[in-house]
Parts: C-alpha cells; structure tokens; sequence
C-alpha cells in the first residue's frame, strides 16, 4: 500500500448476514493482517470484528495489545457484549420446569483487591447447562498476618462491611428466578449451611435435596461434577478469575458482563466435550435447535424492554452492581436506547 494513499476506513461490514453490515453504528472492526490480489492494488487490508475475546482466558490488556485498541475500548466493548449476552440468555433459557438434577455451588473471586472477595452462586444442571449464577460480596476470612486484619479492620472502617447473610440472599434470589413453585426440583449441594436455611424459605417450592462433602474427589462420579467443571472452565476461560492473578477484575459490575458472555458461549455456542466435539449444552437440552455461530448470536439486537428485568437482573443489566472499594457505581444510563 503507497505511503502517500490515505488509509482506507471500512463503512460497514462486508458479510451480508453481519449485524454490522446495513449500517455503522454499530460498527467495531479491526485489522487483521493482508490479502494479495493481482489487480492493483495487490496489498489489500483484512478486518475482522471483535467478539467474544474475554471468554479465552486473556486479559483486556493483552487482548488490547494484540488488536491494537485502547485497553478502555476492550472494556467498553466487553460491556456492550455481556448486556447483550444476558438478554440472549433470558431468551433461550428453558421456561418449562428443569427435568434434570441440578447442582448449586458458590465460586470464590475478588473485586479491585484481595481483600473484597465475592462469591459466584452457580446453577448448574447434569447435562452442564448453566442456567444462572448471581454475585454475593463477601467478607476476606481465611488465615491472616495481625497486619493482614489490622489493615481489614481499617478498611471495613472507611468502606463498610459486607452483608453477613449475603449468600443466603444470592441463593434464594438465583433458585426463586429459575425454580418453578409448585414442582418438584433434584437439588444438590455441598454442606454448605446456608442453603438449608434458604430452602425452608422457598415456600411454594419443592426441592429434592442431597448433600456432598467438598473434600470429595472431584471425579465425573461425584453428584458436584457438573458446577465443579463449570468452575474449572470459569477459571480457564477468565484471565480475571485465575488464582493469583493480577489481571482481577476492578469492579464485580465488570466480572458480571464477562460470565454473562461466557455463559452464552458455553452454553450455545462450545461443545459440551471439546474432545468429543459434540453438541454444546444447549442442545442437549432441547433450549436450541444447533450450535449457534457468531451470526446468531450478534445477528438480531436485544432490547431490555422487551424482556421482564427485574430484582438482580435489572440491576446487573444497568451496571447497579457496586464496588465498595470505589465511590462511583457507573450504571447504564444511555438517553435514545439500552
């Protein structure tokens, strides 16, 4: 490409079945590297759109770095994506009763530092569909130096300290937005001692509840399987979620956008066994026909007022879910759509 030409800017995308291919407001490309042609002339840019990088275990920096975008653009973008993700879920999601066992655990992060831990309350089902998680702060517990809590003490001073009940009040929000009343549900859990409680205040509800201990053997025979693997690939897949990390996520608003997009891709979009290549979770279940591609998944946009947000779901859609740590909750506020 002559250096004197100016550099040539893409209106739109040029595949017909893109979202972004009969107008530019939505339009988000990069370059990806050079096609040759014998017509002059022969260099001839690539583009690609970006997509759901956040679910391959990389960090928004490196991913920022490899595509040549500002690291605030990849967040931005990521947020736009787990909206739109969210939305797509609640579409697809099976509205009749789950026929199968289910498997409830609590997956431990932190926010902006390791002193703001939260939990991630996940539902999971035997054919490794996830059918929703929901975020609970928590308290940092655990061995501490006498500096280590010192330094607790002084922040829980200037900040607050969390909900002590906060996972019984996750649990009982995630269990009353996908348990139907009046039905019997195959439940199991760890020896957790909240859920118990919960589960006496799930009037209407019939759970069929057992227990196993998490110092089992996490084997494909242990009745946790299911929510342990889906907390392995959680893990595997979220550079922010890696132990020892410190590519952790600034705000627990953030963590939820990005395990709303890798619920879709799990769930839609990834085979259930990636050796075996089969049919992802969806599927399975009978929630979709076949596999969805990028297409189906960005191919028609969601809006909020066409589906039933409320309770915890409004308020992680709207970016109400706050940080302690930080003063401003940055909610979703945009005047002409959302």
């Amino acid at each position: 490409m002559d250096s004197d030409r100016p550099v040539f800017r893409p209106p739109h995308c040029p595949s017909p079945e893109c979202i972004s291919h009969s107008g530019t407001s939505t339009w988000r490309y990069t370059r990806k590297g050079f096609f040759w042609r014998r017509a002059r002339p022969q260099k001839i840019q690539r583009y690609v759109c970006v997509l759901v990088r956040g679910a391959s275990g990389s960090a928004f920096r490196q991913i920022a770095f490899e595509l040549g975008v500002a690291h605030s653009t990849l967040v931005r973008q990521s947020d736009r994506l787990g909206r739109h993700c969210l939305l797509l879920h609640e579409k697809l999601r099976p509205k009749r009763p789950p026929t199968e066992r289910l498997v409830l655990d609590g997956f431990h992060s932190f926010e902006f530092g390791q002193y703001w831990p939260f939990e991630i309350n996940l539902l999971v089902g035997h054919s490794h569909y996830v059918y929703g998680f929901q975020d609970a702060e928590l308290r940092r517990s655990g061995r501490m130096s006498a500096y280590q809590r010192a330094k607790r003490q002084q922040l829980e001073e200037r900040h607050g300290r969390p909900e002590p009940k906060a996972t019984e009040q996750s649990v009982e929000s995630l269990l009353t937005r996908h348990l139907p009343e009046g039905r019997c549900v195959r439940l199991s859990t760890d020896e957790h001692k909240a859920y118990p409680r919960v589960f006496k205040r799930l009037r209407g509800h019939w759970i069929e509840h057992d227990t196993t201990s998490s110092k089992a053997r996490r084997t494909t025979r242990n009745p946790l399987f299911p929510v342990n693997r889906a907390d392995l690939l959680i893990r595997h897949d979220g550079a922010n979620h890696k132990r020892e990390t410190i590519a952790f996520s600034k705000r627990r608003q953030g963590a939820m956008y990005r395990l709303a997009i890798w619920q879709v891709v799990r769930n839609y979009m990834k085979p259930t066994h990636a050796k075996a290549n089969d049919a992802p979770p969806g599927v399975q279940i009978g929630a979709i026909g076949q596999r969805l591609g990028l297409e189906e998944v960005l191919g028609t946009r969601l809006f909020s007022g066409h589906f039933d947000l409320s309770g915890w779901l409004s308020d992680v859609y709207f970016a109400r879910i706050p940080t302690r740590r930080l003063a401003r909750c940055l909610e979703h506020r945009l005047k002409l759509a959302v």
